[in-house]
């Protein structure tokens, strides 16, 4: 407790005090990131990845396995992005549809014969096609609310106001900060959601007690803030106010012509704003803070307050994931 306490008088930072959380000066800055799931967390470190779920008997499944070599393409400044944002939402599908099913979630019935069907001609590449069919549809319903329909609205606005094509990519992205928010909201409503973000809350104060330096138990890690400045939520809200800045150089002459060069530039907006986000994890000062804050207060909605059970969850999914060498900080 130690350890924690002296971190707390250090930087006086308290959970739910944003502009406190920003002055926290850990001690290291570890590469170990995580996703929360269904009565579980998952972490990805540099060499071994696992996840923890908590059993309906109460007991806590521990899986791990290798990360996996990092390639060139992944290695690459702007290119990086892209790949690692795929790989990590393959992996994340994967841990929680299995997280479903450990904690009892997904219940056994006796499968239909469509269901018979794929598991004798597809076999383990049903899982797959499953996933290949939620991230295509995830794809168009993402095209549509955050690409097309801003653009939509937009447009008729233009039309009525003679705005700038700067003026109208602003109002744009507004747009789509707002359609972005309102969806969070209507998330956390969802009672079996609050849970997941329980353990988001965990995922984070876990990190944030291990880059602290303190030891890795339930009542440390409570002490510590549940906002991270590398947090999805965060990414995702970089994403949309890149894209404000690119998406302006493109044409408003037609919506279908400017969504379809949206599409193209996407690989370009999602590389810079990994970038960004990797700097700003890496990094403490005035800049990052900056960059940080609109993302650390949108986690408000993302991240809420874990019990300590939650935590040791949490915990039991860091600790194969920190190399005994310690090679997790950044830029080892």
């Amino acid at each position: 407790m130690y350890a924690a306490e002296k971190y707390r008088e250090n930087t006086a930072a308290r959970d739910g005090e944003i502009g406190d959380s920003l002055t926290k000066q850990p001690i290291k800055k570890t590469s170990i990131g995580g996703q929360a799931l269904i009565e579980g967390v998952m972490m990805r470190g540099p060499e071994t990845s696992a996840m923890a779920i908590r059993k309906p008997d109460g007991s806590i499944e521990v899986e791990t396995w290798e990360t996996g070599k990092q390639r060139w393409y992944t290695k690459l400044p702007i290119v990086r992005g892209i790949f690692n944002l795929f790989s990590s939402l393959a992996t994340g599908y994967k841990c929680l549809m299995k997280s479903a099913e450990i904690s009892g979630l997904a219940q056994e019935e006796e499968p239909s014969k469509f269901d018979r069907w794929l598991e004798e001609h597809l076999g383990d590449k049903v899982t797959w096609l499953f996933s290949a069919i939620v991230t295509v549809l995830a794809a168009v319903i993402s095209v549509g609310l955050f690409m097309l329909l801003p653009a939509a609205i937009v447009k008729w606005i233009g039309g009525a106001f003679h705005a700038s094509n700067m003026a109208l990519s602003a109002v744009e992205g507004l747009i789509k900060i707002g359609i972005f928010v309102l969806y969070l909201y209507v998330v956390t409503r969802m009672k079996d959601i609050q849970r997941v973000f329980q353990y988001h809350g965990a995922e984070h104060k876990t990190i944030a007690c291990y880059e602290a330096g303190a030891e890795l138990l339930p009542e440390n890690a409570r002490e510590y803030t549940r906002f991270h400045p590398r947090c999805g939520t965060s990414f995702m809200l970089i994403v949309i106010v890149i894209s404000i800045l690119i998406f302006s150089l493109v044409t408003w002459s037609s919506i279908w012509v400017r969504v379809a060069l949206k599409i193209v530039l996407l690989p370009l907006v999602i590389g810079l704003a990994y970038e960004l986000i990797r700097f700003a994890g890496r990094h403490d000062n005035l800049l990052t803070r900056i960059i940080s804050a609109p993302g650390l207060w949108l986690q408000h909605l993302t991240t809420f307050e874990p019990d300590e059970s939650q935590l040791e969850v949490a915990i039991a999914a860091m600790k194969p994931c920190i190399p005994e060498n310690g090679g997790d900080e950044f830029g080892r």
